[in-house]
């Protein structure tokens, strides 16, 4: 009976041994699950973090390369710019319409803010359909206002018409979510000029030897300046 009785005693302390060795605690446990709850939040934490920083990332690399775009196109335009020379530019008569080949630059005001708008002809045409060869290009660079309460850089291209310059919905869009849009232009001396009117006599009815551009695209919190300058390859001195 007593050797029963010890080996009951024996196999006790066995079972006990080997759930002690295969069991856990309901304190390992939460220790368990608070350890693994720190691991996926710092993993999540990380994912979000990098997700966060790639869309930003993403977000930077296009407002470069749609401002970069957008002074190239400029670019081309100006480098391209036609201007009527003596002795087949004459001064005007009181009476006379504008010349086909001015260039005209000020400031609009748009919901509040002011926005250089420019206008001149150049060889630089992207035709929608087959015009003449004859026909007069007229570029216009000007900023309106967009959705969400951003501004859009439009490029009208038309044929010249001595009608009033209409903005349109369908010119298309060169640059979106503009904060600023600055032409600065340049007479012989290296004056600098916000506006300019190769029609009027204050200007001697000259043409700007240079033109600065200064783009500004982005938002409140963010933004990026983009800035060139365009030596214009052909102008007229003053005439007097």
């Amino acid at each position: 009976m007593k050797c029963l009785n010890n080996l009951r005693k024996s196999v006790d302390v066995t079972n006990s041994k080997i759930q002690n060795s295969f069991g856990f605690t309901l304190l390992e446990i939460l220790i368990s699950i608070f350890i693994f709850a720190i691991v996926v939040t710092t993993v999540f934490g990380s994912y979000n973090f990098v997700l966060f920083n790639s869309k930003t990332i993403d977000k930077i690399i296009s407002s470069c390369e749609m401002g970069q775009n957008c002074l190239n196109r400029m670019i081309v335009d100006l480098e391209s710019i036609h201007v009527c020379l003596p002795p087949v530019y004459s001064l005007p008569d009181f009476d006379d319409p504008p010349d086909t080949y001015r260039i005209v630059g000020d400031v609009s005001d748009i919901d509040g803010a002011g926005f250089s708008r420019l206008r001149f002809t150049s060889l630089a045409h992207v035709p929608i359909k087959y015009e003449p060869q004859s026909n007069i290009p007229e570029i216009v660079y000007y900023v309106q206002a967009g959705n969400d309460n951003n501004f859009v850089l439009r490029r009208a291209d038309n044929i010249y018409s001595d009608k009033p310059f209409e903005e349109k919905k369908s010119d298309p869009v060169l640059c979106e979510n503009v904060k600023s849009l600055t032409f600065i232009y340049y007479d012989q001396e290296g004056a600098e000029y916000e506006n300019w009117d190769s029609d009027l006599e204050g200007f001697g009815y000259a043409t700007p030897v240079a033109i600065g551009i200064k783009l500004e695209i982005g938002n409140d919190s963010d933004s990026q300046l983009f800035e060139t300058m365009v030596a214009i390859p052909v102008y007229r001195s003053e005439v007097r």
